[in-house]
This record gives structure tokens, sequence and C-alpha cells, in this order.
């Protein structure tokens, strides 16, 4: 038999907040997930960065080698026309002729002489045989049938076109260690602002109906608080209409239920009398969990604390079932909480131990924790990630219960303070834990 998915209310998965709470250390790790949109902001920013950097670099050294190369061919050729009058007999003035501008023969280099061809110029080659050494711009052309060339350094300039592109790639690194942090510090309101919707719908999903963004932006961010704000309200619309169905239901069918038992308790002995009475009695206890369902959805039930001793209540609500139920009792707990509630609570989870799942039912007590295990087949997957749900039962066949005692039992253990979580245990079997406030118990 399946183990049912008992019915919950808007705010009955409060009760199960051990299966839905941050672990510690969540903010951490989510602050250096790369996944994190954080990160992939920053991320899209400093790649623009870094294109834009690069950009500007590869056009600025363009354009600087252009001006450098046109600069150093501009001079190349002028030492070439002054050589080409030295050549002739004309020196210029100031030059010494023992010391000729020009070199000829097998001074010229290869790749210059090959670039001249059989033309008669002039050419320029721009020569980095030797970057380490530094570079120089040669001119060549023929004159009278004889290869002459010049040469001009340009090795100052080629260190300046080095360190300008040095500079450049400190300046975008410089770039970079500026614009990710602010990229991070630009980012965090608009990640805080999704952190809280986000939070906002885990609120509301865990039961917090009246929880609301209160977003007064106009952009994207704004528009999604807004949805889920109105989200909020017609959810709590139609779970307000659900649980005033269920309280006018409860009490339009009291009244005659009052009078259906009445009639059944005067009804002669017999095998039908004892099936009208059984079935009779069926209904009244399923409009009492109406009504008491309808009390906890107002939420103003308050609890009536007084010092209880946990053990013997556990073990009389278990023996008050008729079910042969397992109890485990570490110690002479006391504890300050609502008996009637707890007994309850106590029973319903017995009931449904016993119900849907499989003996031997066992009931353990340490403390502040009472724990309900049976080994059936455990709790279904919808259950344990919803929440249970009323009239909802998950078993093959709706007449084995109605789905409501696990509602219960989470909105008497909200009333009291209480935790209820619920899982499933290996191999096999499922597990109900009621967690009790730690304050005030102790050992008799």
């Amino acid at each position: 038999m399946r183990r049912p998915t008992a019915p919950g209310t808007g705010a009955a998965p409060s009760a199960r907040t051990a299966v839905h709470r941050a672990p510690p250390g969540r903010a951490l790790r989510r602050l250096v997930d790369p996944r994190s949109l954080r990160w992939k902001i920053t991320a899209a920013v400093a790649a623009a960065a870094c294109a834009m950097a690069l950009g500007i670099g590869v056009l600025v050294h363009h354009s600087t080698e252009v001006r450098s190369m046109s600069i150093g061919r501009a001079g190349a050729l002028r030492e070439l026309q002054a050589a080409q009058a030295e050549f002739r007999g004309h020196p210029s003035a100031g030059r010494n002729p023992a010391e000729p501008g020009y070199v000829t023969g097998d001074e010229i280099p290869d790749q210059l002489r090959d670039l001249l061809g059989s033309r008669s110029g002039p050419v320029t080659w721009y020569d980095t045989r030797k970057p380490a050494q530094g570079a120089s711009m040669w001119a060549a052309a023929r004159v009278d049938g004889t290869v002459m060339a010049v040469q001009t350094d340009m090795t100052t300039d080629l260190f300046s076109r080095q360190a300008l592109d040095r500079h450049m790639k400190y300046a975008a690194i410089a770039t970079l260690a500026v614009v990710v942090p602010l990229t991070l510090l630009a980012a965090e309101p608009v990640l805080r602002r999704l952190r809280r919707v986000a939070a906002t719908a885990r609120r509301i999903r865990h039961g917090e109906l009246d929880a609301r963004t209160a977003s007064r932006h106009g952009d994207e961010i704004g528009e999604i608080s807004s949805a889920v704000d109105h989200m909020a309200d017609a959810l709590r619309e139609r779970l307000r209409a659900e649980q005033r169905f269920t309280a006018d239901v409860a009490h339009e069918l009291r009244t005659p239920l009052t009078a259906l038992v009445t009639s059944a308790s005067l009804l002669a002995e017999g095998e039908a009398a004892h099936l009208v009475r059984d079935r009779v009695q069926a209904l009244r206890v399923l409009v009492d969990d109406l009504l008491e369902i309808s009390r906890l959805d107002v939420g103003t039930e308050q609890a009536e604390v007084r010092r209880v001793p946990l053990g013997e209540l556990v073990t009389e609500s278990a023996q008050r079932t008729g079910l042969e139920t397992r109890v485990l009792v570490t110690g002479r707990p006391v504890v300050h909480t609502d008996p009637r509630r707890l007994d309850r609570i106590v029973t319903n989870l017995v009931l449904n131990a016993h119900r849907h799942g499989r003996p031997p039912v066992e009931v353990t007590v340490d403390a502040t924790s009472i724990v309900v295990r049976d080994h059936g087949s455990g709790f279904p997957a919808d259950l344990l990630a919803h929440g249970p749900r009323r009239f909802h039962t998950g078993a093959a066949e709706r007449g084995r219960g109605h789905g409501l005692g696990l509602t219960i039992a989470i909105g008497q253990a909200r009333v009291i303070g209480a935790r209820l979580t619920l899982a499933n245990t290996t191999p096999d079997g499922a597990v109900a834990v009621l967690s009790l406030p730690p304050g005030g118990s102790q050992e008799l």
C-alpha cells in the first residue's frame, strides 16, 4: 500500500522547514559559485573591457607603426638622394668625402637587393633581423648601373613602440583591476533585488501568504516583483476560498450529523444498526477533522502550555489508538507544551503509520524529540517535495483515509511551536520527527 500524501493548507509546509532551510555556508558558496549571475555579469563586462582594450591597442599600434614606417621611409629616401649626389661627385655640404654615406656591393643585404631586382628604384626595406640590437630602414637605387643603398637607424623608434605596447598592456590590466571590483559592486544592488524576489517566493511557497516584495521600481526586476506579488494575492484568495468552503461545509454538516448520531443511537441492535453507527461515527470524525482544520486555518489557535511528562503522554497517546505500537522512552523527559495538542499530533502520526505503512510501528522519545517510524514503502516523493495536501492520500483506494491526519498534525505542531519533519529511511519505512521547543525541557 502506498503511503498517503496527506493534504496541506497554504501554511502547512512551514512545519517542514528542516527540509527547505538553507544549509550553513550557503551565502559563501553562492558568492564563489561561478554559475552566479554576479560572476556572469562580471565576466561579460571584463570580456567587453578586454575586447575594447585589445581593439584600441591594435588600432594604436597599427597607427603608430604606419606613422613610424612613413617617417622612416621619408628619412631613408632623403638620405638616398644625398648619397646619389655624393656618388655622382656632388657631396652635400659638411659631409666628409672619405666617409661615404652609402654602401655598395656585398654590404647591401640580400633582401634589399632582391626587392630592387632589375629596377632602377628607389625601394625601401625595414630591417628587423636582430630586434634585440635595434632596427633600421634601408633605401636602395641603381645609379649609373651600380646598386647603392643607405641605412637609417630606427632603434629608438622601435624601442618607443615596444614601450608603448607594454604601457597599453599595463593600462589594460589596471583597467581590469578597477572594472572587475566596480562591476561586482554595481551588480550587487541588482542581485540583492533578485534575491529579495526569490526569498519572497520561497516564503510564499512555505506558507507566508502575506509576504510581498513591495518593489517600487519600473524596470524588468520591478515587473518580476509585481508579478510575484500578484501571484501571491491570487494564491491567497484561492486558499482563503478553499478554507471558507471547508469551514462552511463542516459547519453545515454538523447539525444534520447530530441528528444522525441521535437517530443511530435509537436503532434496535443488529448488524444493520451496527453498520449505520459505524458509518455515522466515521462521518462524525471527518466533520470534526474539518472543523479542526478550519480553526487552524484561521491562525488564532493558542497553546495552553504546562509542564508535561513527555514519555507518559506519548505512551498513553499510542495506547489510546488501540493499535500495537512499540514505545521507547529514553530517561524521564519533561517539557512545557500543550498536552491536548501534542496528544493529537502523536495520535495522528501513529494512526497514519499503521494505516499506510507496515508494522512494526515504533515511537522513540528522547529529550524533546518524538520519532514515529514504520516499515512500509515510505512517503511518496510528491509529499516530501510539496508537503501534505488535504483529501489527497496517494493510496490506491481513497476509502482508506481522507488525507487529513498529517495536515492536522502539522497545523497543531505549528501552534505549539514544534517542527514536524517527514522523511524516508533505508532500507524501507517512513519516519516522522516531531521536534519540540528546547526551552523548559528537563528530567524528572
